[in-house]
């Protein structure tokens, strides 16, 4: 998955975001096979479970269990034709999730070899905000941050300076 490069940042702030909403050791089901950032919670002392790979558009039993204490989705939610319906299926009361923001200047990111890492959505904060509230979550911390890339050029400049990341805590209605 990182094999060129590897999200220092991206994981630093989300790990922070984590600890500062739901302390460990809490139990977490986490949305997506398992992963670098699986290995970095668990070190961190949380409980981590991750879903199996099933697609969620089609298949959303395993957010229907009430045995966790918060679901994570870190860059899951814009890989869904229909997050709502997933949203709106969770049984855990707590969510931390993160989705990457739509970029003017940039189109939304495609793998053309690669059919599950496609992005249907990236999302303005307001859209995702949204989406949410009509799924039954309110929203008690937000958090936006940059992803600057060691190049030249006017997009990596702006990049150094536009949102790209977007963290969200909620909790149940």
């Amino acid at each position: 998955m990182y094999e060129r490069t590897f999200p220092t940042k991206r994981f630093k702030k989300t790990l922070e975001f984590l600890e500062e909403n739901v302390p460990p050791p809490a139990k977490i089901l986490d949305l997506g096979v398992e992963n670098p950032f699986s290995e970095i919670m668990k070190q961190n002392k949380y409980q981590v479970t991750n879903t199996k790979g099933e697609d969620l558009d089609l298949d959303s039993n395993a957010v229907k269990s009430n045995e966790y204490d918060v679901i994570t989705a870190f860059e899951i939610f814009e890989h869904l034709v229909s997050p709502f319906n997933v949203l709106k299926d969770i049984q855990a009361k707590k969510l931390v999730a993160t989705v990457p923001l739509k970029m003017w200047f940039s189109n939304a990111y495609q793998n053309k070899t690669d059919l599950r890492d496609r992005h249907f959505h990236e999302f303005e904060d307001w859209q995702f905000d949204w989406l949410l509230e009509k799924a039954g979550w309110t929203i008690k911390k937000r958090e936006k941050w940059t992803n600057p890339v060691n190049k030249i050029g006017f997009r990596p400049l702006l990049r150094k300076f536009t949102p790209r990341y977007y963290a969200v805590y909620a909790e149940r209605s």
